[in-house]
């Protein structure tokens, strides 16, 4: 379990998971017309991706730079999905 960790692979999982989510909210919304919009929901999972590849470069020491680009990407993405609630 500790390489799963250690390679940042365990971050590999959610993020195709968070995929699946994304696909799955988008069809069941198409098919029942019930559920969060698409365009409610993507600024939000942006934000959790964002922390995501944060966690991943952290987990794998990379370029301290990189963290701190993912963690503003993250900071956009959540302060848009503010914003667009707020509208």
């Amino acid at each position: 379990m500790a390489p799963l960790f250690m390679s940042g692979r365990i971050v590999d999982l959610i993020l195709g998971f968070t995929v699946l989510e994304l696909l799955f909210l988008y069809a069941y919304r198409r098919r029942t017309g019930h559920g969060a919009a698409p365009g409610d929901i993507f600024l939000n999972l942006l934000s959790g991706i964002c922390l995501m590849l944060a966690l991943r470069c952290a987990l794998t020491g990379a370029w301290w730079g990189w963290i701190g680009l993912c963690l503003f990407g993250s900071l956009l993405a959540h302060l848009g999905d503010l914003w667009r609630r707020w509208q």
